[in-house]
């Protein structure tokens, strides 16, 4: 084999192994858009960006908006929860490598099933509870039994803080470091009209001690 035959062959296969790379580099493209509600034009968030042939894609952000890497010709598909499905063919006659698109999904209705809820665990329990149970007629027993002082007591200290009371507490000593910020808080240990204060109610004798316990009362 000549050195020229060889030429020509390193030649033929560098044309094969990089000809169909070259040409699908030309049909790339950086593809990116929003995402939006047909009727409000409100963004859709976190929707599922996926390339059909692939399944390669992306997820749009919280503003509904999206970019990867496709190529021409490529059916995106769009979907949503609570949304239609929807997909788009990228054209492959752009003549640049960046594309933008502004795509629209429109609402889907989904029918559930009919949800039955049971007090009980099985209808014969409810049955056996509701034959046996006696259930006061008139309102007036009723509120008085749900507004017990020791049921009451009891739902107060087993019932946890719910989201609005641990904001307010959170809030509140927000605020309290905020009052005294650049300066000390007030030290009652020092305070010399709680100490004048305590020794009143000393000499008066109003300071006893409960029996049974080391706890002081007014």
């Amino acid at each position: 084999m000549t050195i020229l035959t060889q030429r020509i062959l390193l030649l033929s296969i560098f044309a094969l192994f990089f000809s169909p790379s070259f040409s699908q580099d030309k049909d790339l493209i950086q593809f990116s858009g929003v995402i939006v509600e047909s009727d409000s034009l409100r963004p859709v968030p976190f929707t599922r960006v996926i390339i059909k042939s692939s399944g390669r894609g992306t997820i749009a952000d919280y503003s509904g908006y999206f970019s990867f890497v496709a190529q021409k010709k490529d059916t995106i598909l769009f979907s949503a929860v609570g949304y239609r499905r929807s997909q788009y063919i990228i054209p492959d006659t752009l003549s640049g490598n960046k594309y933008s698109l502004i795509q629209t999904l429109n609402m889907d209705t989904v029918m559930l099933a009919t949800a039955v809820i049971y007090p009980w665990p099985t209808p014969e329990q409810f049955k056996e509870v509701f034959l046996h149970n006696t259930v006061p007629d008139d309102d007036l027993d009723r509120a008085k039994k749900n507004l017990e002082q020791q049921a009451m007591k009891e739902k107060y200290e087993s019932m946890p803080m719910d989201g609005s009371m641990n904001y307010k507490a959170t809030m509140n000593q927000y605020q309290s470091k905020l009052y005294w910020a650049g300066q000390y808080p007030p030290n009652n240990l020092l305070n010399p009209f709680a100490w004048a204060q305590f020794v009143k109610m000393w000499r008066e004798g109003k300071l006893k001690i409960k029996s049974g316990n080391d706890k002081r009362e007014d």
